[in-house]
């Protein structure tokens, strides 16, 4: 599933071609689009944002579509008139004068009045965006300390959208490896010192994927790796999918684990169980 950073990338690929721009012409690929998108031909499109996994087109008229892509959920942005190479079934298609943002595979798509996202049953209950630039160290620590969130596993927690949005599965590894605590701890059997890496950590490496497209690894071991013409996924990460692989700062080999359903990884050195 792309999390916070990939479609935070995908909304500003969007917003390039849509943005302060006439929606001439709309394609819907679900039943239940066909009437409320016709509220939006011909509307032009204000901003598009996201809040965690989810992106928002906002239109002058008062509507937005919110679109959650889910696992299989993809955007694309190409010149009117073309369509990319692809099996994916079509959900939603915007097209400007000159441009078309098309949306794959996604379900869950809706048109909704911009005020009433408010009480969207997603919306209304997701913590703050991992990408808030107004989103401090400080309030991500205290929100460790709630009592919603202080007692459940920091593997378990750091896939909740109420604790903090956006956060996906490999953020989730990396988060944790840079903050050098295992994912087995909760909020409160860490010190204030561990808060504080944890907090902090969380914000660097949600904007750091953000600024590099998906890599979370520091910016000169990164250059130092791209020298190396390793594969894709070896060279983004410190401990996402790098099971036995030597740990990048000790040569322990990485773990790789189920927490929640989910595939998680640490280095046993590094980051030493509770």
């Amino acid at each position: 599933m792309p999390e916070g950073p990939e479609i935070r990338l995908a909304a500003d690929q969007i917003a390039k071609v849509i943005e302060n721009q006439i929606i001439e012409d709309i394609e819907v690929g679900l039943a239940h689009l066909h009437s409320p998108a016709q509220k939006l031909k011909g509307e032009k499109v204000e901003e598009v944002e996201t809040r965690g996994k989810a992106m928002l087109i906002h239109f002058c008229n008062g509507l937005s579509v919110y679109s959650h892509n889910q696992l299989y959920g993809v955007w694309k942005v190409v010149k009117r008139g073309t369509l990319p190479k692809t099996k994916r079934s079509l959900r939603l298609a915007l097209h400007t004068k000159s441009n078309s943002a098309l949306l794959y595979s996604a379900s869950d798509i809706a048109v909704y009045e911009r005020h009433d996202l408010v009480q969207h049953p997603f919306l209304s209950k997701i913590g703050p965006d991992i990408l808030n630039k107004d989103l401090k160290w400080e309030s991500v620590a205290e929100r460790l300390l709630d009592k919603r969130f202080r007692n459940r596993s920091l593997s378990i927690l750091y896939l909740d959208q109420h604790f903090i949005a956006g956060i996906g599965n490999y953020l989730r590894t990396e988060i944790l490896y840079a903050a050098g605590i295992h994912p087995d701890f909760k909020p409160k059997q860490l010190s204030p010192q561990q808060l504080e890496s944890l907090a902090r950590q969380t914000l660097i490496i949600g904007k750091r994927a953000y600024a590099t497209k998906g890599h979370t690894v520091p910016k000169a071991l990164g250059e130092k790796l791209a020298k190396t013409k390793g594969s894709y996924e070896s060279v983004r990460f410190m401990a996402f999918n790098r099971e036995g692989l030597p740990c990048r700062d000790c040569v322990t080999p990485i773990v790789k684990a189920q927490r929640n359903g989910r595939r998680i990884y640490w280095c046993d050195l590094c980051q030493l169980t509770p």
